[in-house]
């Protein structure tokens, strides 16, 4: 797509205000497209703004349980992408109305206006799943499908950047706990990929550069086991703390009773999904499906997660021995 193309091209985001929404926003503003965020807060969307010229990131507000706003939010669009997920169900929030009823009523609304389509989903979605998240992923994979089946469907490992939910959740338990949990005993592998190299994906299918109604997997350039990433955070943070392995049974004990707080660490649910490993499958490989295949050469957590864990350090910055 031409740059004056571009310049002409509007895109909706659904759910852009997000960890992730915010470099899929930069990186679409990058490109010189014109940005409409669909979010049921637009007042708590103006950190976008900068990220583009005067006037060419725009939110407004919709919900995907209300398809009218869905409409009006895709109006004259060229492209719509989906990113909306939640990690674990308050309220009206559930993992059904979100991902699977909210994906099929985002993806009716592209096709009814000829718009293009990518659905962000997760690895691990799968409608057999012990998990009702990975339940509702593949099941919004599926409805995606069926509305517009030239939709892309792209399926992140665990993300990774600098407002991410995994490494600083573990580095912060870090500094006000003696031990971290080894779930499951800490062998689920897992494939961590940086929440830019995401967004320059997603970004290409915008551009027309993916072939239309193929599935992608990302995954980063390492393969570690979840006691390696925990050992990774404490490294990094420097700090010394002891990995308990935590049969599943317990931990998924211990998740119920955590569950009640308004950010719980960790839910049942979760537990769960580290039964599982979460990795890129070697069919994506062998068929180009990956990060890789398609010209994006992924980060390292070695590189990115150290500028901006080294806030959970005892000293910050300024402090080179360990705590």
């Amino acid at each position: 797509m031409a740059l004056q193309n571009r310049l002409e091209t509007l895109v909706t985001v659904f759910g852009g205000s997000g960890f992730l929404g915010r470099h899929v926003v930069r990186a679409l503003a990058k490109r010189g497209y014109r940005v409409r965020v669909a979010v049921r807060r637009p007042e708590l969307a103006g950190h976008l703004q900068p990220m583009g010229r005067v006037g060419q990131i725009h939110a407004i507000q919709a919900n995907l349980r209300y398809p009218q706003s869905v409409a009006a939010a895709v109006r004259d669009a060229d492209a719509v992408i989906n990113l909306v997920g939640i990690l674990f169900e308050r309220g009206q929030q559930r993992f059904n109305a979100v991902m699977a009823a909210g994906a099929e009523t985002v993806a009716r609304a592209a096709k009814s206006v000829a718009a293009p389509l990518v659905h962000v989903s997760a690895l691990g979605a799968d409608e057999e799943s012990t998990s009702q998240y990975a339940r509702a992923k593949a099941q919004g994979e599926r409805l995606v499908l069926a509305a517009q089946d030239a939709a892309i469907i792209v399926r992140p490992s665990i993300i990774f950047g600098p407002e991410d939910d995994f490494f600083n959740r573990f580095a912060a338990l870090a500094r006000l706990s003696p031990a971290l949990p080894l779930v499951g005993g800490g062998h689920t592998r897992m494939q961590p990929v940086f929440a830019g190299d995401v967004a320059e994906a997603i970004a290409k299918a915008v551009d027309g550069d993916l072939p239309r109604g193929a599935t992608y997997e990302l995954g980063g350039p390492d393969v570690r086991s979840f006691k390696e990433l925990m050992a990774f955070v404490l490294a990094t943070t420097q700090r010394r703390r002891l990995l308990i392995p935590i049969p599943f049974a317990l931990m998924k004990l211990q998740a119920m009773a955590l569950q009640v707080l308004p950010t719980p660490p960790i839910t049942p649910d979760q537990v769960e999904l580290l039964k599982r490993d979460n990795i890129v499958s070697e069919g994506a490989k062998r068929d180009g499906r990956t990060l890789e295949g398609i010209g994006v050469t992924p980060e390292s957590i070695d590189v990115i997660v150290p500028t901006y864990l080294w806030r959970f350090r005892k000293t910050g910055q300024f402090n080179p021995h360990a705590a």
